[in-house]
């Protein structure tokens, strides 16, 4: 079962930086990016004054982490959205602000393991890579329907792929002879397409592009640029926000819209900082925190994460980034 081969990470680490805002009755804490219920679980046990309010996109995920959190009555609501619909979800239900916000960034371990997702480059399935698999345009559309200029911006820009120009000519190519529609017929033509001596220094020729598919698919940048701002607003004073992200995309989003948070909002050419406009943020973590060794030895899917932790100190909102 994937559950069982799931492992959070930083698990630990995520429920010390949380469980400080947790302690009281009628805390609420919200896991944006709900997944198999892992994180949850562990906040659930640790804060046993906390309701729980988990938000995913997956409806195979919520089902999993259903009957994982089903031990917990009461005290767990569990809804299908976008982790940027923080704030809409959380006025829905009645339950703002919060005290707590996790957002566990990237493809969940159910995805990766679920070969006929579709998201892993090391099984042969359908390309489609949608989080949600009931809604949008899959892989397979995207690789058969972009212009080769678009196709390698994607590549550029989301896999940091050096090879995206040379890639997108050989797709466009070899979709005039046959569309894709499964993984393997892809990776294949990556192997031919990216030079000896880049496959040997550059890990699997297949992980840039299947990021960089990946991440379009499901819009995952934009959606992230805007979640960080809208975790943030839905924090009661005192309430605290801790990021994981897993690739240097989104550890950028991140690590720009905290350190943001966390400044002076007084105007430039004031000698003195007024009370009103200070700080919306205190960061909780000196830069990203990474795993300890033993972590990334027991599980290797944990060996790029950055974590990041904030505390919420004044009132204010903190606008999307431009």
């Amino acid at each position: 079962m994937p559950q069982q081969r799931h492992i959070p990470v930083m698990q630990t680490r995520v429920v010390e930086l949380l469980a400080p805002a947790l302690g009281h009755r009628g805390a609420v804490v919200v896991d944006a990016t709900l997944g198999m219920g892992g994180h949850a679980q562990a906040l659930l046990d640790a804060c046993p004054d906390a309701h729980l309010v988990g938000i995913d996109r997956d409806p195979e995920a919520l089902d999993i982490a259903g009957r994982r959190l089903a031990a917990y009555p009461g005290r767990v609501t569990l809804v299908p959205a976008v982790y940027d619909q923080v704030g809409a979800v959380l006025t829905t239900l009645g339950r703002g602000p919060v005290d707590g916000v996790l957002l566990d960034l990237g493809v969940s371990s159910l995805q990766l393991d679920e070969t006929r997702r579709g998201f892993s480059y090391s099984s042969d399935a359908p390309l489609d890579m949608r989080m949600d698999p009931t809604h949008g345009p899959t892989a397979a559309d995207v690789l058969n329907t972009y212009s080769a200029r678009d196709l390698a911006r994607v590549l550029s820009q989301y896999g940091e792929e050096r090879f995206a120009r040379r890639i997108a000519a050989a797709v466009v190519a070899e979709r005039e002879r046959q569309p894709f529609t499964t993984s393997a017929r892809l990776v294949d033509l990556l192997r031919s397409q990216i030079p000896a001596a880049s496959r040997r220094s550059g890990g699997h020729p297949a992980k840039r592009t299947f990021q960089a598919l990946r991440i379009e698919v499901n819009a995952e940048l934009s959606i992230l640029a805007a979640a960080v701002p809208a975790a943030v607003n839905a924090l009661a004073l005192s309430g605290r926000l801790v990021a994981l992200a897993y690739h240097s995309l989104e550890d950028r989003i991140v690590k720009r819209a905290l350190p943001k948070g966390a400044a002076s909002r007084t105007p430039a050419d004031l000698p003195v900082e007024l009370p009103e406009h200070g700080p919306l943020l205190r960061l909780l973590t000196r830069g990203a925190e990474r795993p300890d060794e033993q972590e990334c030895a027991r599980n290797p899917r944990a060996a790029s994460v950055r974590l990041r932790g904030a505390e919420r100190v004044a009132i204010g909102d903190l606008a999307v980034a431009a």
